[in-house]
């Protein structure tokens, strides 16, 4: 089947030293959320030099942007991102080795859904100049999806309200639409305060924060028998004393609550805030709660699925060569034995899907759309988008099947040649289901009724106090 955006194909294939170039810089710059002031300057400047208008700080986000171009209806809303993973520096090598110790890195891949973001855009910017198309293209800068939501503060402001249309896709294993849900987050720090005094010479002076934080840590593994079967709650301790001879007065837990619904989560959170409360009683302590977000489940949209479904098939899988397939065969001897089999296995593919992939290192085909939705695993503040406005979302493979997300391995193909080729099918994507949405009155219509239908009329509220402030400072206290 042939493209319908032919000029915006035509212009990806001219642009794509640029798109790659992109892609590249933002892997070399790897800043974490809500601290990507380099990323987003650099994108932004791109997007300016391509005649968009951009409007920074988005939200009163400093490193959020939007970037408009065109007037009028339809506006059709691209979602780009580009922050990093703390920690996670690595070198485009099939071994682990950073590019700078310590440093962090693209271990999720959104060097490449940014870059796709601004080829879309640019891509049917031509196509309606040259085709003299209505309509609004806006491709919206979105930091920290990575831990602090930044489309969740930039969604309570109402910057998405206006949207006819959202459209987004995430790097993965897999080329195909995705469906169902996500799981809805809380995401705070637990601080305890108590009284330090010499761990030997006279310990029942002191009144041990640490303590505090353990125990409430043992209460939430005891809560996890009581909670929903699809509820996860993880947690890392950030701060626990300074040296073993001194009670600590003061530490931090980072928690994160997940659940298939907001209210689940709601009342999930309550539950281990309770667990603090337990602990600061048991060791004579204070405690205060920084909440850093609280974002929605997805909601999902048939019309739109099906959309990006047969953009995909249109125009086909990445052409992988046999260096990017060495590659990947190198990633996949760097995994567990038996790993492809038990990834496939929980990706929601039939048998003969799973049999098709089963001797392969990367997938070179186009997955059908799922009949039957996903289960919901991890969270994305793409949820809170998905409830302002209609909102679908795909993947294409960027990745060695079974890479790891979050790892050093995902990191390295963010960074060359596997995950270029996926990139670069996104943006064709993205382009291809963008120009029908700007060309084609049913797209909108069947999407506004099967969002009204899954709302029920609700409105977006967000699930964060008004006044509640980003946690600009998560990744630069010490």
């Amino acid at each position: 089947m042939a493209v319908k955006a032919e000029r915006a194909a035509r212009y990806i294939d001219e642009k794509m030293d640029l798109i790659n170039e992109v892609s590249d810089h933002l892997w070399e710059l790897s800043e974490v959320a809500l601290q990507e002031f380099k990323s987003a300057e650099y994108l932004a400047e791109k997007l300016e030099s391509e005649g968009f208008a951009v409007e920074r700080g988005a939200g009163g986000l400093p490193t959020a942007f939007v970037a408009t171009w065109g007037s009028g209806g339809p506006v059709l809303g691209i979602l780009g991102e580009y922050d990093a993973l703390a920690g996670m520096s690595q070198k485009a090598v099939s071994h682990r080795e950073a590019s700078v110790p310590g440093a962090a890195g693209q271990a999720c891949g959104h060097n490449l859904l940014g870059a796709a973001a601004f080829g879309a855009a640019i891509a049917l910017k031509k196509e309606m100049e040259e085709g003299d198309l209505p309509g609004t293209i806006r491709l919206y800068g979105c930091p920290a999806e990575e831990n602090l939501s930044g489309k969740a503060f930039m969604a309570r402001e109402g910057i998405f309200d206006d949207c006819d249309v959202c459209l987004t896709w995430h790097p993965g294993t897999l080329n195909r639409v995705r469906t169902g849900s996500s799981l809805a987050n809380n995401a705070m720090n637990i601080v305890f305060n108590g009284q330090s005094a010499h761990a030997a010479g006279d310990p029942y002076n002191g009144r041990s924060a640490l303590d505090a934080v353990q125990l409430m840590n043992m209460g939430v593994e005891f809560l996890r028998e009581h909670m929903p079967p699809r509820a996860r709650v993880h947690y890392v301790i950030s701060e626990g004393g300074s040296q073993p001879n001194v009670v600590p007065d003061r530490a931090k837990v980072w928690y994160l609550v997940r659940g298939p619904e907001r209210h689940e989560v709601d009342d999930l959170y309550q539950r281990v805030l309770n667990c603090a409360g337990g602990a600061a009683q048991m060791t004579d302590t204070d405690f205060e709660v920084e909440l850093l977000k609280a974002i929605w489940n997805v909601l999902p949209n048939r019309p739109l699925e099906d959309l990006l479904d047969d953009c995909m098939k249109r125009i086909g899988p990445p052409d992988f060569d046999a260096d990017e397939r060495e590659f990947a065969r190198q990633i996949i001897s760097s995994l567990p034995e038996g790993r492809v089999e038990s990834y496939l296995k929980a990706q929601n593919l039939t048998e003969e899907q799973i049999e098709a992939l089963m001797d392969k290192e990367l997938n070179d085909t186009v997955l059908p759309r799922a009949e039957t939705p996903e289960e919901p695993k991890g969270s994305t503040d793409v949820g809170d988008v998905s409830w302002c406005a209609p909102t679908a979302q795909f993947s294409t493979a960027c990745l060695a099947l079974a890479t790891p997300g979050h790892s050093w391995q995902y990191a390295a193909q963010a960074g060359m040649g596997i995950g270029r080729k996926g990139m670069q099918l996104a943006a064709r994507v993205l382009a291809e289901a963008g120009y029908e949405i700007l060309t084609d009155p049913k797209w909108i219509e069947r999407a506004r009724e099967d969002f009204s239908r899954r709302t029920g009329g609700r409105r977006y509220q967000s699930a964060m106090p008004a006044d509640h402030e980003p946690a600009f400072n998560q990744f630069t206290e010490k």
